[in-house]
């Protein structure tokens, strides 16, 4: 982006960098208002040189700085160099490796209000050594809050993984886009709380395709179907579930109460005899097909049984088991199935056992142990680098793939990755998956296409999560809790919707568009 912003659209390097320090120095001033002490690192890059705009912004504001430079002032790249030049004309006066005091300065850094990180940026690659090493160990243990430039120094940008040594950061200022790193790996530890800066990029270079996205609200807002008001329950969507086992009742009774909560017009649960009664006194609004089983699990006979049910979306795999009829009882089911459904749970790990998947239009909802399985790989391979593990799954079987976890990431063949920002760590329980997939089968039943439908499920989901931690707190709310905010979250949604149709003068308060 800097060099197309600069050689094709005539933007100097300098003026990014200027912009760059400006929106740093902004953020300074509203952890440490009044004039402080602010220690910076620079390093010989780009990097650094935005670190020189900060500390001579700093200086001419009245705080007090002090710089360190973990380089030689000869190895120092042009554009640093001549922001160097300036910030010494303003009065500001570094420190570099070659200075006998460079060690003992940095032993200082603990008396500092706030240390500045402009040591590496998005460049950076392979293992973190030498003079830099040392400058990212005096921050982490100066107990002094980092603002980091860009990047926190030490963290590869495109994984998210730590080259050795990382800084961990309070804050993060990145600059024209969000990057991966910000999604996946330490890399989401250690950046804090991160905010995208604009530093004056072109439009157009802001606007190029990318391979990901974050989702957006109010594009969510539009794709969440409308409620007609001369509609009646089948118009919104009829919604199977088939889900639990003698042992795992409550997957079938969260994945229920999550199609419920989002608005599907009827749901309908196939599973074993002891399942269905204790999910229809939970829910009695549930349709029950109770089917043939095996010490207490789905077998073959189960799926010749569901044979001619109708349905516009299912949902199959919370809590079946991996019992051998279970991978019996889907390996039948899937052969014919035709119906667009949300493969979750224990229907991905028959998946992962050799039962072929189903033909039909499908979502398959793995957290990373499921897609390790999925995959052959282990949980470690799968979590450092997340992006590319989408991809994987995506091309491999030819469906929508939802990596669950800390922002979760959709992905199909042929379409860019996209990333929930929603949710939060209290989304750390069991049953969070099972609400998730009853979410997913209604927006299915409604007639999403799965790849926007499951965008859509997983936004509205972890807002749903981040109404939870504002009103019951961070810590201990249940995924039920989960399910029952979702008609809050969805007024939330499309609230925003009709105030902007309001505007536009739209007959109706939300425009469908699954564009």
């Amino acid at each position: 982006m800097d060099q197309i912003a600069s050689n094709e659209y005539g933007v100097p390097a300098m003026v990014l960098m200027e912009r760059a320090g400006i929106a740093v120095f902004e953020a300074i001033k509203e952890m440490l208002p009044c004039p402080g002490r602010i220690f910076v690192l620079c390093g010989r890059g780009n990097n650094g040189g935005d670190g020189f705009v900060v500390a001579r912004l700093a200086h001419e504001a009245g705080y007090e700085i002090e710089v360190l430079v973990a380089a030689r002032e000869l190895e120092l790249r042009e554009d640093a160099r001549t922001q160097l030049a300036i910030s010494r004309a303003q009065g500001v006066q570094p420190t570099f490796v070659d200075d006998p005091c460079w060690h003992r300065r940095l032993d200082c850094l603990g008396a500092f209000d706030l240390v500045v990180d402009a040591l590496l940026g998005t460049g950076a690659r392979g293992e973190i050594a030498g003079h830099i090493a040392e400058a990212i160990q005096a921050i982490n243990r100066s107990g002094v809050p980092a603002i980091s430039v860009d990047i926190p120094s030490g963290i590869e940008t495109d994984t998210g993984e730590d080259l050795g040594e990382s800084v961990w950061a309070l804050r993060t200022i990145t600059f024209g886009v969000p990057k991966p790193f910000l999604f996946q790996g330490i890399g989401m530890e250690h950046a804090g709380y991160w905010t995208v800066a604009d530093i004056g990029y072109p439009s157009a270079v802001l606007q190029t395709p990318t391979d990901a996205r974050l989702i957006d609200e109010d594009w969510v807002a539009d794709v969440i179907p409308a409620r007609m008001r001369t509609g009646h329950k089948r118009d919104n969507g009829h919604v199977l579930i088939i889900a639990g086992s003698h042992t795992m009742p409550g997957a079938a009774a969260l994945a229920c109460r999550g199609a419920l909560r989002s608005g599907a017009g009827l749901v309908t649960l196939a599973s074993v005899q002891s399942t269905c009664d204790i999910v229809s006194s939970q829910l009695p609004e549930i349709i029950r097909i109770p089917l043939p089983d095996t010490d207490g699990f789905l077998n073959r006979d189960a799926a010749i049984a569901l044979r001619g049910v109708e349905a516009d979306g299912a949902v199959i795999g919370p809590g079946l088991g991996q019992a051998e009829p279970v991978r019996e009882f889907l390996s039948e089911l899937f052969a014919t199935w035709n119906i667009p459904s949300c493969v979750d749970a224990d229907a991905l790990n028959a998946i992962a056992a050799g039962v072929a998947p189903p033909k039909s239009p499908c979502v398959m909802t793995p957290h990373p142990g499921e897609m390790g399985r999925l995959l052959g790989c282990s949980v470690a391979e799968i979590q450092s680098d997340r992006f590319r593990t989408v991809s994987e799954a995506a091309e491999k079987f030819g469906a929508t793939v939802v990596l669950k976890g800390p922002h979760t990431i959709v992905g199909l063949l042929g379409k860019p990755l996209s990333v929930n920002p929603t949710g939060n760590s209290g989304m750390a329980s069991a049953g969070m998956g099972d609400v998730l997939s009853g979410l997913i089968g209604t927006m299915l039943a409604q007639d999403l296409p799965p790849y926007c439908g499951a965008m859509a499920a997983i936004y509205w989901h972890g807002l749903a999560a981040d109404i939870c931690q504002e009103v019951i707190g961070q810590v201990g709310y249940l995924a039920s809790d989960v399910a029952d905010s979702l008609p809050a979250a969805r007024a939330k949604l499309t609230s925003s919707c009709e105030a902007r149709s309001r505007v536009r003068s739209l007959p109706f308060p939300c425009s469908y568009s699954a564009s």
